[in-house]
């Protein structure tokens, strides 16, 4: 299980309304400012220093200070933890439908990578679906010009195997297409035992621009209108090339209009300019799609730290008073 992690840059409280004690930490430092002024021209009295330091043991400064300034940080930590704070942990979810897309256009037919970028591409799908949780319905999208759900929601890895296998190479890139297929998918997956729909998330590669069909921003709008994040792969590298009637095409990967998917329906876009990092792509997104956040109270970990402040405190109060060199 994955450690909770407080929100240091918003931090949420279950009981907020307690926060108002966090008023007392300043109005006693500033009492104790105004403590050490005081002190300081009451002793412009004594003129013979040398009996004053006779009849008074010199004290370390820094060790008071240091003492109080604890005191205030394990009161601002109590304070805190009165208030349940929350963290947030990362849980495997228990259930969830995944649409893997896999560009089969024919620039995925390059040889920048070996043997070329659809084969490998089918290689680290099937090793990615491998490792997600044997209870996730999985579907695969073959992304062309005419995007086909070539394998409907299920949880036969044989079957998805078998689909993706049988992938071909085949003309356009309908993203926006594809995202709408994904959906339908989507909607074919078996509802749970309480007859809801299971958390649903696409994993889509692809190294070309949009060719044809409808608009994949506009098929973005709707998948986060749908609660489904896209998780995008851009895949190949600036050299890689096609030879198509007899002439030879340039087909860099062009991660911009993923990049926008990914950032509009709230996934993750990575990129991958060979075999190794295709395998690593994947097993980065894997913890994403297979954890969900779940939001956790984190108040003995706050306590922990007033309880670390109030002894470094402790420690200063009884080194003064044992006077310690």
């Amino acid at each position: 299980m994955s450690p909770l992690v407080p929100l240091v840059s918003l931090p949420q409280f279950a009981s907020p309304g307690r926060l108002w004690v966090l008023l007392v930490p300043p109005l006693l430092l500033l009492a104790y400012i105004l403590a050490i002024r005081m002190k300081g021209r009451s002793s412009v009295r004594f003129t013979n220093t040398a009996i004053l330091g006779a009849v008074m043991p010199k004290q370390t400064q820094w060790r008071r200070h240091v003492a109080v300034a604890m005191s205030l940080a394990s009161l601002v930590a109590l304070t805190m933890a009165w208030a349940r704070p929350l963290g947030v942990e990362k849980v495997p979810r228990e259930r969830a439908t995944v649409v893997v897309v896999i560009d089969i256009s024919r620039s995925m037919g390059a040889v920048d990578v070996k043997p070329n970028r659809l084969d490998v591409a089918k290689q680290a799908a099937e090793s990615f679906i491998d490792q997600l949780p044997s209870q996730y319905n999985v579907a695969v999208v073959a992304l062309s010009g005419k995007p086909q759900i070539v394998m409907p929601p299920s949880i036969d890895r044989d079957a998805i195997h078998r689909a993706i296998t049988h992938l071909e190479l085949a003309d356009g890139t309908a993203i926006g297409d594809a995202i709408h297929s994904s959906l339908k998918a989507i909607k074919e997956a078996p509802l749970g035992p309480n007859k809801t729909a299971a958390p649903a998330m696409v994993v889509m590669l692809s190294d070309g621009t949009n060719t044809a069909g409808s608009d994949p921003l506009a098929a973005a709008a709707s998948a986060k209108q749908a609660q489904v994040p896209i998780y995008t792969i851009a895949y190949g590298t600036e050299n890689g090339y096609v030879d198509l009637d007899s002439q030879r095409y340039r087909v860099p990967p062009d991660p911009a209009l993923l990049t926008q998917i990914s950032q509009e329906t709230g996934g993750r876009e990575v990129s991958a300019k060979s075999a190794g990092q295709l395998d690593s792509a994947y097993k980065d997104l894997k913890s994403s799609v297979g954890y969900e956040k779940v939001r956790k109270e984190v108040t003995a970990e706050y306590a922990m730290y007033a309880l670390g402040f109030a002894v470094v405190a402790a420690l200063g109060a009884v080194s003064m008073a044992g006077r310690w060199p």
